[in-house]
């Protein structure tokens, strides 16, 4: 049986949701992440930045356009070193400007993912996928990028089934 691990950002607090702010007690792509690892018995690695994004959703919007601007890598409070032990790695996170926060792609960049399945996992208000897919075609060399699931963010308590069947067809 293959081993899988969740590698995800998740966003508490002021967030967007249904046209507008409302505090989260946990993030959407958090719950997302849960539901994906009960299913398959995966691990779960959360993307924490040493400086925290801004409370107020709106700033946080900007400060992620910067970043993606500048390509920026925001410092973690803690690295993986390694997913060797892994088969599937799920690469799960808000949709922030069509793609993954910033701080995502400074986890991805320091692992080998050679030989790896990754499959791109995204919660989003209206975004779908969008540029999940070639984000991890860019950032995890060597693996072969798996089919993705978008949820809405407004129905991710409701999506588990969801979660669940997806799981079951991509994660052997």
């Amino acid at each position: 049986m293959s081993k899988t691990l969740v590698i995800y950002y998740s966003r508490k607090g002021n967030n967007y949701v249904n046209g507008s702010i409302k505090n989260l007690k946990k993030g959407n792509t958090e719950i997302v992440a849960e539901y994906i690892a009960e299913a398959v018995g995966a691990d779960l690695f959360e993307v924490d930045t040493v400086k925290p994004y801004s409370a107020d959703y709106m700033t946080c919007t900007e400060e992620a356009k910067d970043e993606l601007r500048k390509n920026a890598r925001p410092e973690l409070k803690v690295y993986l070193d390694s997913v060797d032990q892994y088969d599937n790695i799920v690469i799960a996170g808000p949709c922030w400007w069509g793609t993954y926060p910033c701080a995502v792609f400074t986890q991805l960049e320091k692992l080998d993912f050679s030989g790896k399945n990754v499959f791109p996992v995204m919660t989003h208000e209206g975004s779908g996928l969008a540029g999940s897919a070639q984000a991890l075609k860019k950032y995890c060399k060597g693996a072969v990028v798996g089919n993705g699931l978008a949820v809405h963010g407004a129905d991710v308590v409701s999506s588990k089934n969801a979660v669940e069947k997806w799981v079951k067809s991509n994660l052997k």
